[in-house]
């Protein structure tokens, strides 16, 4: 059975830092591009960032560039969302999510294109 298990989440002050991580069981894990989602209270879900499996190019949502980093170690199975200078409005659900050899013209952003997603981890930005 496809797990994505997500680990690091928390209450964190405005300014800190966390790191998210992805414990995949998808083998090869080098064979899939992987991404973060986040869902905030009363809001949908939406693109974080992803990271390609092909060349471990990365994408970021607007907001989030420069503040995100997202990195994989395929020796561990394990992608991670590293987050600095949070804000509140960065309270959300975050979720893991894979594809497996998406096609080149893959949108990223796209939910529908991931095929596997985890259960999310909680983060809490306090003021």
């Amino acid at each position: 059975q496809v797990q994505l298990v997500e680990s690091g989440g928390g209450l964190v002050q405005a300014g800190g830092s966390l790191r998210l991580s992805c414990a995949a069981s998808l083998r090869p894990f080098s064979t899939y591009t992987m991404a973060w989602f986040r869902q905030a209270p009363g809001k949908e879900r939406e693109f974080v960032s992803a990271i390609s499996w092909k060349d471990d190019n990365t994408y970021y949502a607007n907001s989030m560039k420069g503040r995100f980093t997202i990195s994989r170690d395929n020796t561990r199975n394990t992608v991670y969302l590293q987050m600095n200078s949070l804000k509140p409005e960065d309270t959300a659900v975050y979720y893991c999510a894979a594809v497996r050899y998406p096609v080149e013209t893959m949108v990223f952003e796209k939910q529908s294109e991931y095929d596997y997603w985890g259960k999310g981890a909680l983060v809490t930005v306090s003021t």
